[in-house]
């Protein structure tokens, strides 16, 4: 089991930034990819970013040169630093991890979510 907890939620005008993180514990070390993805009201859950345990990384086309997600490999926390934010970047910030495949596939794997953070951008 991997437990996820985010941080670094907030409100923000404009064109401010902020940097999300998300802290994993427990069976961290199979942990084959992280990602973030956002929900707004009224709205399907959407992925903004994930990166693999090869650091390949894919971005929703909407935030592509505005994010950067990262992962800290020491410490094992996902980030994501975003700049030129927009109101419609605003939502709940989920931070998803999962185990391999064959893992997920052979039941001893999972896929993971944390509770999420509020992002709040305003005009």
């Amino acid at each position: 089991q991997v437990q996820l907890v985010e941080s670094g939620g907030g409100v923000v005008q404009a064109g401010g930034s902020l940097r999300l993180a998300c802290e994993a514990s427990g069976r961290v070390l199979n942990i084959a990819l992280m990602a973030w993805y956002r929900q707004a009201p009224g709205k399907q859950r959407e992925l903004v970013a994930n990166i693999n345990d090869r650091s390949i990384i894919n971005y929703d086309d909407s935030v592509k040169g505005r994010f950067t997600i990262s992962r800290d490999h020491a410490t094992g926390i996902l980030y994501l630093q975003m700049n030129s934010l927009k109101p419609e970047d605003s939502g709940v910030y989920v931070c998803y991890a999962q185990d391999p495949p064959w893992e997920i596939q052979d039941g001893t794997g999972g896929r993971y979510w944390g509770q999420g953070t509020q992002v709040a951008v305003s005009s």
